[in-house]
């Protein structure tokens, strides 16, 4: 997973990014508050780690989770410092982090830590189809393309859930008719005008226009 690391301290960094890439994650890590907010956007990464003092201000990892969080940022974020007083861990959940992990730490318990968050994004992530620039949220039928929320027809949306749920697939427009629409429509032409639907309102590329019908146009084809 990605994950970004706000940490002006060599010495600490360099061991937590050994640490965090041998358990096969890629690390964004910033120096200052002007990095970070570059790789924020860059990069949306799963998880932050943050420390809170930074050369910018003493608060520089609150500021930054703060302006995530009012930006749409939904991952988790553990803040990583020296100040221990229970204000100061309040702050930090107040302002939208979800665990704390006190200087001088224990790089095993940082790691546990991280472990636990990236289990929670997982489980979250287990009812969102991600694929390239779209989103699909299963629970709440919510789709977000780049990042916006976009309006679609309950027929939209299940004929983009049906070829989400199987990428690569190519569905003929006769397979899509009974699965999407069954009896209530019996002209597999309709498939032809929801497609068209999607593309104006999503992207021209998010359903591709394969031999012998549709598939996700943000997937690769299945090998045969």
């Amino acid at each position: 997973m990605r994950l970004l690391l706000l940490e002006d301290e060599p010495n600490i960094a360099r061991p937590v990014i050994r640490a965090l890439e041998s358990l096969g994650h890629s690390v964004y890590h910033a120096l200052d508050l002007s990095q970070a907010r570059e790789r924020l956007a860059e990069t949306e990464p799963d998880l932050m780690l943050l420390d809170v003092r930074v050369p910018e201000s003493q608060d520089g990892g609150f500021i930054l989770a703060k302006e995530a969080r009012a930006a749409g940022y939904k991952g988790p974020i553990l803040f990583m410092t020296a100040r221990d007083a229970l204000a100061d861990r309040v702050m930090g959940l107040d302002e939208g982090g979800d665990d704390y992990v006190v200087k001088p730490f224990d790089l095993p318990e940082l790691l546990a830590r991280v472990r636990a968050l990236l289990r929670r994004v997982s489980e979250v992530r287990a009812s969102r189809i991600v694929k390239g620039p779209l989103e699909l949220d299963l629970t709440s039928r919510a789709v977000r393309w780049a990042g916006t929320l976009v309006e679609l027809s309950s027929r939209e949306y299940a004929l983009l859930e049906r070829l989400a749920l199987s990428p690569g697939r190519v569905y003929s427009p006769e397979e899509l008719t009974d699965l999407v629409w069954g009896e209530e429509a019996s002209d597999p032409g309709v498939v032809k005008v929801y497609v068209h639907h999607l593309r104006n309102k999503l992207g021209p590329e998010v359903v591709y226009t394969a031999p012998g019908g549709y598939r996700l146009g943000l997937e690769p084809p299945e090998a045969s």
